[in-house]
């Protein structure tokens, strides 16, 4: 998979992409991530990509002409048109489910807005997906755009070193992860459960199914309504005193 990053600070994005995990990656060739300055296309000898608002307003806003130049030249490297997307508190709420489906996209580009925007045009010429991750509003788009380029990462093949890497993690099936440990067993006088020093796997994997079922139930109890869980999941946690139905719709 390749991954355009269309930015003002492809410094800053190229610096997080280096490293870790997703680093690895790109010097394997398992990944490619490229950063992009879109002030390069600003066709003005200051460089200037941004402008006042029409109509009056706080702020400044990225003009439509540079960003546009710049995913032109990036659909040219590329030979086609990806899938293109924009960091955007007004986008819908990234979700595992998305990421796992944009991972299997052979190249996406990913727009980060800055100031108070992007102009509307842009969008509408260009963008086919405004993303979020969620009600809140930060300086720029580069961090929701790293968060995404990095999830959606960790699902391309080779990229982990087994799928089972990412299979166990929260949300990936629809719970949210077990708790885990390391030595030593006993740390300030608190233990590892017993069961994962049996060395049972079969326990030790039912044990943490239960525990993955427990924490979604008392952590994020609405994720159990889309989770496709079996009945033995079920009565296992009506047993431990959760109920599987709000208020709402008990009484309906």
């Amino acid at each position: 998979m390749r991954i355009d990053l269309l930015t003002l600070f492809p410094e800053m994005c190229e610096t997080v992409m280096a490293e870790s995990i997703v680093g690895r990656a790109r010097r394997k060739g398992v990944l490619q991530v490229c950063c992009h300055q879109f002030r390069d296309f600003s066709g003005n000898k200051h460089n200037r990509v941004d402008d006042n608002l029409f109509g009056g307003g706080m702020g400044m806003l990225l003009m439509a002409e540079p960003i546009a130049a710049c995913l032109d030249d990036v659909m040219e490297q590329l030979g086609k048109r990806p899938h293109i997307l924009y960091m955007s508190p007004q986008g819908k709420t990234l979700t595992q489910q998305r990421v796992r489906e944009l991972a299997q996209e052979e190249n996406l580009i990913i727009l980060c807005g800055h100031y108070e925007g992007v102009d509307e045009r842009v969008l509408e010429a260009y963008v086919d997906e405004e993303v979020s991750l969620g009600d809140f509003v930060l300086t720029g788009g580069e961090i929701p755009a790293l968060a995404l380029a990095d999830a959606v990462s960790r699902m391309i093949p080779g990229v982990l070193s087994a799928d089972e890497c990412f299979e166990e993690e929260s949300h990936f099936s629809g719970l949210l992860e077990y708790p885990q440990y390391t030595r030593p067993a006993v740390w300030r006088g608190r233990e590892v459960p017993p069961v994962l020093l049996t060395g049972h796997h079969a326990n030790i994997r039912r044990w943490r199914h239960e525990q993955s079922l427990l924490r979604t139930a008392e952590k994020r109890p609405e994720l159990l309504k889309t989770a496709e869980l079996p009945q033995e999941d079920l009565d296992f946690l009506i047993k431990q005193g959760f109920s599987l139905l709000s208020e709402s719709e008990t009484s309906s």
